[in-house]
C-alpha cells in the first residue's frame, strides 16, 4: 500500500493525520480475505462493488476508499477526501489523481 496520497493529503488537513495512521497501522496488520473481514475490524466501512471500500475516516469528517486484492492482501488508494469532497464523487469509478 502506497500511502503517499495519504500523506499529502493530511499536509493539507492536519487534523486527519493520526486517524489516518492510525488507520495505516491498522491494515498492516489486517489479514482481511473478504468484505466481512473488514466489517468485522470496521463496522462502519461501506463495502461497494468492484472490491471497494470506503472506510470512515475522524468521525466521518474524512472518507477513504480503497480497492481490496484480496487474494494478494494489497490495498489500492482510490480516494482520500473531506466528506463534502467525496459527496461530489462516485465512489464506484473514482481513481486517485497522482
Amino acid at each position: 500500500m502506497a500511502i503517499k496520497n495519504l500523506r499529502d493529503f493530511w499536509i493539507r488537513h492536519p487534523a486527519a493525520k493520526p486517524h489516518l495512521e492510525a488507520w495505516i497501522d491498522e491494515a498492516r496488520k489486517a489479514a482481511w480475505k473478504r468484505p466481512s473481514d473488514i466489517k468485522a475490524m470496521f463496522r462502519n466501512a461501506s463495502i461497494l462493488k468492484n472490491r471497494r471500500v470506503v472506510f470512515n475516516i475522524k468521525g466521518n469528517n474524512y472518507r477513504l476508499i480503497v480497492a481490496v486484492a484480496y487474494r494478494f492482501g494489497a490495498l489500492y488508494i482510490k480516494f482520500i477526501g473531506t466528506h463534502a469532497e467525496y459527496d461530489a464523487i462516485d465512489a464506484e469509478t473514482v481513481e486517485q489523481e497522482l
